[in-house]
């Protein structure tokens, strides 16, 4: 990866990538590539080398070494051949990022067996989905999980706790991966929000290939860069772009454990002076509502967002804060990432409100209901082309003159009132201009006149009120339009989330629906 860890420039960038010869980009023979070794063993020969600083909620923190990470991995690798799990075999891990969840997914993977990360906020129902769905062998989990897993047939459950840690203890700290690049090695479930199952996307050995050269790109990833992702990894962001990529180029990264707290996250980018930062953008409206975030000192020269647009007011306090530009990473678990805005390349400008530009042999182009390129300024669905073919990604968006990408929603986020289309990130965006308000979500709702019209529910810093109401409809009418304004407002005390953090704008329209009245049969 040499070649590609120096480069400096987006210009370097875009000479230096070779699509058809990327395995001369990796130091070591695809044939035999292990996920686990790439990211963990192959740099274990310094025994103070510190690969993970898991920060906890509660205020604890784990510092671990890729040596212990690599000897407590090889432990649980010898064990599950002891439990009889063969190469293909599924093993689900629901636990939350610590010294037991990176050897038990690791640990998975050089067994040849395919590693199933959960989120350990699943309810029983969104475990047994997915173990119907993957039907692992075995789930790890903690103890207060292993009510909705034990009921689950033919799934048995392993407890990690204490006592089987010192058990684990007692198991060789050696083990030889036999896998392949072709090999699968990991089930990503998506944080999807369409079906009740979101998709499971399997990776192969391989991927990390791909992901290492795309969080070059997308993070920033140089050599020297102290990481933070407190993205789980449970979801893709968290784990390709914010655990395996940056391990596999044998970085110091951190890792948050337990509920999210932007004052501890915070206290913890300071006090370990962490320099390159990849979160959500509810990460860092979190940041921006928390006192605490004034407070330090920070030595952050790198930060990318991803997930959903970020609103441009929190995007100017992040700026602020750590005085550097906040960089988009726009992509798919199912497609990867497309378009970065290339932190730590000197010469990209990178503009607010955009998604970037494509990644280096890229092409992304967005297209109307026919399939033709939009001219710049003109809405379309983002495509992205891969082997002679267009894959749509159910994102909407536009590009400029420069030739830079624009988010502009969900494709059934978009609101068609009175023949105008209107676009629910740009209202929300607009609405957290609002120094009252701390988030927002818009989404169309039947209208007798204009078939539909924009509500919008708002949390607060502070009680509603009518005329805070209309002051939040005027500065919409101010910097949209007169017509994107919300003509219904409700305040609310949280909006629902996907697992992954985003907004989850289907579960409002649901309950829209929900309170609608029911029309009588004729």
């Amino acid at each position: 990866m040499t070649k590609l860890t120096n480069f400096t420039s987006y210009a370097d960038a875009q000479e230096q990538w070779h699509p058809d010869k990327l395995w001369e980009l990796f130091d070591g023979s695809p044939a035999a590539l292990n996920i686990a070794h790439e990211c963990i063993d192959r740099h274990a020969a310094d025994p103070t080398r510190v690969a993970i600083i898991v920060v906890h909620a509660d205020g604890r923190e784990e510092i671990l070494t890729y040596h212990d990470i690599s000897q407590e991995s090889s432990r649980f690798a010898n064990f599950l051949v002891e439990q009889g799990v063969q190469p293909g075999d599924r093993v689900a891990v629901m636990l939350e990022p610590s010294r037991s969840f990176y050897a038990a997914l690791f640990g998975v993977i050089k067994t040849g067996a395919i590693a199933v990360p959960m989120f350990t906020l699943f309810g029983p129902d969104g475990v047994r989905l997915r173990v119907e769905d993957c039907q692992p062998r075995i789930i790890l989990t903690h103890a207060d999980k292993a009510e909705h897993t034990q009921r689950i047939a033919g799934l048995q459950t392993l407890v990690v706790d204490t006592a089987f840690l010192e058990k684990l203890s007692q198991y060789d700290p050696q083990f030889t991966p036999r896998t392949s690049a072709s090999d699968l090695a990991i089930f990503q479930y998506t944080s999807g929000t369409t079906r009740e199952l979101p998709d499971a996307i399997r990776h192969s050995h391989k991927a990390l290939v791909t992901l290492m050269v795309a969080a070059l790109y997308g993070t920033g990833l140089r050599p020297g860069d102290r990481y933070f992702c407190p993205s789980s990894p449970a979801w893709g962001h968290g784990l390709w772009h914010g655990t395996l990529a940056p391990l596999a180029l044998g970085l110091t990264i951190g890792a948050f454990s337990g509920k999210f707290n932007a004052a501890r996250l915070v206290q913890a980018l300071s006090e370990h002076r962490f320099t390159n930062m990849s979160a959500a953008a509810t990460h860092y409206r979190m940041i921006r509502n928390a006192p605490e975030a004034t407070q330090y000192p920070y030595a952050i020269n790198k930060l990318s967002f991803t997930g959903e647009p970020i609103d441009s007011a929190t995007e100017e306090f992040i700026e602020d804060l750590f005085h550097t530009s906040v960089c988009s990473m726009y992509g798919t678990t199912e497609i990867g990432v497309i378009l970065v805005s290339y932190p730590g390349a000197e010469d990209f400008q990178v503009k607010p409100g955009s998604l970037g530009k494509p990644i280096p042999g890229g092409i992304v182009e967005v297209q109307d209901t026919d399939g033709r390129t939009c001219p710049p300024g003109v809405v379309g669905e983002m495509k992205v082309k891969r082997r002679g073919e267009w894959i749509a990604t159910k994102d909407l968006g536009h590009t400029d003159e420069d030739g830079y990408f624009y988010h502009g929603g969900r494709a059934d986020d978009v609101i068609i009132s009175a023949g105008w289309t209107i676009s629910a990130v740009e209202v929300e965006d607009a609405i957290l201009k609002h120094e009252s308000v701390l988030e927002a979500a818009a989404i169309g709702v039947p209208d007798s006149l204009r078939g539909q019209v924009i509500k919008a529910f708002v949390v607060l810093k502070c009680p509603g009120s009518d005329a805070l109401t209309q002051e939040i409809q005027d500065t919409v009418r101010y910097r949209l339009s007169q017509h994107e304004y919300p003509r219904h407002i409700e305040y609310v005390t949280e909006l629902p989330k996907t697992p992954a953090g985003k907004i989850h704008r289907k579960k409002l329209r649901e309950q829209e629906l929900s309170r609608m009245p029911l029309t009588p049969a004729h």
